[in-house]
């Protein structure tokens, strides 16, 4: 088994810690976390991918072990965590590579692949949205929130960033919870009670709406340039539906989509159905060349 590496890069002045594993020279794949989690999320799928491709894991800006600035001198908004990873993938060589995406990862790699489409060789999306029939109407309060930016409304998005509210997005879907280990969800708690964490998650909350108004572009880009693209989609998360999975074959006719019964965390239960998902993808695509 390769060794898994814990580094950091100075990105600009901003460190953004990363987990990476298999030779340099290895298919590169980006690994790109969602909320509230941070790398660790890939923690069981890593080493069972490390023999074929060169994995890199890193922390968004604000997230797990990658610096946290003060929200006065960073503004946390999903255009600037995709500048901040594009300019990561520059400094650590990472010139061309496919995408993992999750969660917040999506938004944050579709606009990367928007700016850079010739450094995209595939797409893994997993329960990353990119439609609007694939938002629940879990989403309403944030909603809200995007229509009017009041105090009031800001206040009630906080019950998201409750250690009760990530435990439940870890279990919500599951029918064994017994296979959900607590260290994904303990972890990911530590990091949200950190001092300012909340404040910059509400903001984030609140910039979720810019994701939403460039659905037309991602899907344009997806037409244009049709990269091989693989949804791996737990069936059962209580935000992004299985619409927004089939809906990537609308304008990627030969996109492959395979759900499993889960919730949000589809690795929590499935790391290994996944890897092997995803290896039997970028290896057909390998051969092809």
């Amino acid at each position: 088994m390769t060794s898994i590496r814990y580094r950091k890069a100075d990105v600009d002045g901003l460190n953004v810690f990363y987990r990476e594993a298999g030779r340099a020279d290895a298919p590169a794949l980006l690994l790109l976390h969602g909320f509230p989690t941070a790398g660790h999320m890939f923690r069981e799928l890593i080493p069972a991918l490390s023999d074929r491709f060169r994995l890199v894991a890193p922390d968004l800006p604000g997230f797990g072990q990658s610096d946290m600035p003060a929200r006065e001198s960073f503004a946390y908004t999903f255009a600037a965590l995709a500048q901040v990873i594009e300019r990561f993938t520059e400094v650590i060589g990472l010139a061309r590579f496919s995408l993992y995406v999750f969660d917040y990862g999506a938004p944050t790699g579709f606009r990367m692949a928007l700016r850079h489409p010739e450094r995209i060789v595939s797409i893994i999306s997993q329960n990353g949205n990119a439609y609007e029939e694939g938002l629940s109407d879990g989403w309403s309060p944030i909603r809200a929130y995007w229509q009017d930016a009041s105090q009031a409304n800001r206040a009630v998005l906080r019950s998201f960033l409750s250690p009760e509210t990530t435990v439940w997005q870890y279990t919500y879907g599951v029918p064994d919870t017994s296979l959900i280990s607590p260290d994904g969800f303990t972890l990911d708690n530590h990091y949200l009670e950190r001092p300012g964490a909340d404040e910059i998650q509400l903001d984030l909350f609140g910039d979720y709406r810019t994701n939403v108004a460039m659905y037309p572009e991602f899907q344009a880009y997806f037409r244009k340039h049709k990269p091989p693209f693989l949804a791996v989609w737990g069936k059962n998360d209580p935000f992004f539906l299985p619409a927004g999975a089939t809906a990537f074959q609308r304008d990627m006719p030969g996109a492959e989509v395979r759900f499993f019964d889960t919730g949000h965390f589809a690795l929590e239960t499935h790391a290994r159905e996944i890897a092997a998902s995803i290896g039997d993808f970028l290896g057909q695509l390998n051969s092809n060349g």
